[in-house]
């Protein structure tokens, strides 16, 4: 006799452990929140799209494996093809009683390489993460180097020479609370271009020859952060003179500003979510 195959929620139920399998029974719905962690370069970007890999996508896959029932998945942050994430916060609503614990093992089992779910919690049914978002923090990490090295081929832009120092200038001009339409894609349409930046700075990396520039913001427009990068860049190696940025914000003229630095050198870091009261215990901690 042939063994019949055991379905996918049973297989995934089975990696949870003892404590979680008792738990990961139907019942009342509720919401689940991840923080998200994902290595951009094979992904067309965090939204899905037809015929094309995305993190939404892979991430709903891994979801409906453990609930089939599950909702789709709802994350704070749009990123583009190439970008990085530390920090993503997805939320979704399910029937099973889950812990969170057995959310990350369970949901890292059916997740590739370069996609982990780092803590969960429960959070109330119908929590959506971007319009609970206070503020985001991205990095953007530049290489200073004339010749190319591997190891940084995803994750910064090489840049030959630049001045650090009026790199940081340039960042300056930027932060407070401007109109920040000369700094966004022409592919943006919203027509409330105005935000605030808390910081804007150049951080120090474990390897010397890499520059970290820390954006942290309430809310960001289309590519904001890599053509504010771009333009900086720009300053540092005499291809802008000094005050681009703060030409481009005052005339809000995308063609007054530099380069749209390469999606491949952000991050983004963290995001600051407001939770709700009866939000549970975040695992692990």
């Amino acid at each position: 006799m042939h063994r019949r195959e055991r379905p996918a929620l049973f297989r995934a139920e089975r990696a949870l452990g003892a404590r979680e399998r008792v738990l990961a029974v139907p019942g009342a719905p509720h919401g689940v929140l991840l923080q998200v962690a994902y290595e951009g370069s094979a992904f067309h970007g965090w939204a899905a799209q037809a015929g094309v890999r995305t993190v939404e996508e892979t991430l709903r896959g891994a979801v409906l494996a453990i609930d089939p029932r599950a909702s789709s998945v709802r994350g704070v942050s749009r990123t583009d093809a190439g970008v990085h994430a530390e920090g993503q916060m997805v939320a979704f609503d399910t029937e099973r009683q889950i812990p969170a614990r057995g959310w990350v093992l369970g949901l890292n089992q059916h997740l590739p390489d370069d996609v982990a779910v780092r803590n969960a919690r429960s959070i109330a049914p119908g929590y959506v993460p971007r319009f609970a978002a206070s503020s985001k923090r991205y990095r953007y990490r530049v290489l200073v180097d004339p010749v190319r090295d591997p190891q940084w081929r995803a994750r910064a832009w090489r840049l030959s020479e630049i001045d650090p120092i009026a790199m940081a200038r340039e960042g300056d001009a930027a932060c407070g609370t401007h109109d920040f339409a000369g700094l966004r894609a022409a592919a943006d349409p919203r027509i409330d271009t105005v935000r605030t930046l808390s910081r804007v700075e150049l951080a120090l990396e474990a390897d010397p020859r890499v520059i970290g520039v820390v954006v942290e913001g309430n809310a960001f427009l289309y590519n904001m952060v890599r053509i504010l990068v771009g333009t900086m860049a720009d300053v540092a190696r005499g291809r802008l003179p000094v005050g681009a940025v703060a030409r481009a914000i005052a005339s809000r003229d995308r063609t007054v500003a530099g380069t749209t630095a390469p999606a491949h050198g952000l991050v983004l870091e963290h995001v600051t979510v407001t939770l709700p009261e009866a939000a549970g215990e975040r695992w692990p901690r």
